[in-house]
Parts: structure tokens; C-alpha cells; sequence
């Protein structure tokens, strides 16, 4: 199966704000460009389902790029940051911040997920696709789905992780 991941473009909000699953939009005065941009990078293949992240900032640019009807999945959401979400980094007031990171893939934001709890999420999304037997899936999602889609894939391991992030708009094949 080849699952091609499609990242949001950038969002209108300060890159120092802790946003995961809270639903921020898009830049504006930047959108159409790289919405543009990220489409031509798209390849042209038949596909047998697209998906995207509920939240606005995938499903527009699903949207814009032709796929309005795209079927929405709550696993495709980005990590979900709990009480910590839409405050900015430094400004997080809570002791569990540094246990996070120093080892968010298994400890959870507070009342939120560690990244083992969004990896949990994306591998029942693509085990439920492999099941299918689709060929070709198309998903629009965020940078922490398509990390644990790569160690999934067999393409990265949790050591490197976050080592070269697919950029805002950026498009990557994976094969399974």
C-alpha cells in the first residue's frame, strides 16, 4: 500500500504556541501560495481513498485541493497537548513539562497523550487501510501522524525521530 501523507500549510499563530489538537487556522495571507505549491507536489495517482485530520487547517487544504468530500479521521489528529494547548511554551506553568521532554514518546502531556498514545492511533488508521486493501490512500494530516507513519513504515526509528520533519506543505510517500 503507498499512503502518501500531505502536511497542512502554515497556521496563523506564533510557531512559540503549543496548538496539537486545537483547531487553529490557516494563515491567510500565505495560504493560497503554498496551498499551490504543496497541490503540484501531490502525485498524480488513482486514488482509492483520501482522508484527512478533522481539523480545519487539513481539511482545507483537502478541500482546496479538490478533495472537499475527503472522509474525516480522528486518528489523523495531531498530538494532543491537553491543558497545555494554545499557550506558548514558555509560559506552560506545569512540573510535568520537563518529565515530557525528557521523554515525550511515552510520558503524556498533562491531561493530554505522549506520542506512543498518537503512534497507537496512526498504526490502527493504517492497519485498517492495509486490511481494505487499498493501493492507494491519499491523507492530509500533521507533522506527528506523518513521524509515526515513517517508524511504522520502517523508514525511521523512535531514535530519530523529529530529525528531519516533513516541512508545512510538505508531501512524502510511504510504502507498507
Amino acid at each position: 500500500m503507498n499512503l502518501c501523507l500531505v502536511r497542512h500549510t502554515t497556521v496563523a499563530l506564533p510557531s512559540s504556541v503549543c496548538y496539537g489538537q486545537s483547531d487553529v487556522p490557516l494563515n491567510s495571507l500565505t495560504f493560497e501560495k503554498e496551498a499551490q505549491t504543496t497541490i503540484l507536489n501531490i502525485p498524480q495517482l488513482k486514488w482509492d481513498v483520501v482522508f484527512t485530520s478533522p481539523l480545519t487547517r487539513c481539511a482545507r487544504l483537502a478541500e482546496r485541493a479538490g478533495w472537499k468530500e475527503a472522509c474525516r479521521d480522528a486518528r489523523l489528529k495531531e498530538l494532543d497537548f491537553g491543558e497545555w494547548e494554545m499557550t506558548p511554551w514558555t509560559e506552560i506553568d506545569d512540573p510535568n513539562l520537563t518529565a515530557w521532554f525528557e521523554d515525550y514518546i511515552h510520558v503524556r502531556a498533562t491531561e493530554g497523550e505522549s506520542f506512543m498514545d498518537q503512534y497507537e492511533r496512526v498504526k490502527s488508521f493504517i492497519e485498517e487501510m492495509k486490511s481494505r486493501g487499498y493501493e492507494n490512500v491519499l491523507v492530509f494530516t500533521h507533522g506527528g501522524v506523518v513521524e509515526a507513519a515513517r517508524i511504522l513504515s520502517g523508514n525511521m526509528t523512535f531514535d530519530q525521530l523529529f530529525s528531519k520533519s516533513l516541512p508545512l506543505g510538505g508531501v512524502e510517500t510511504l510504502t507498507f
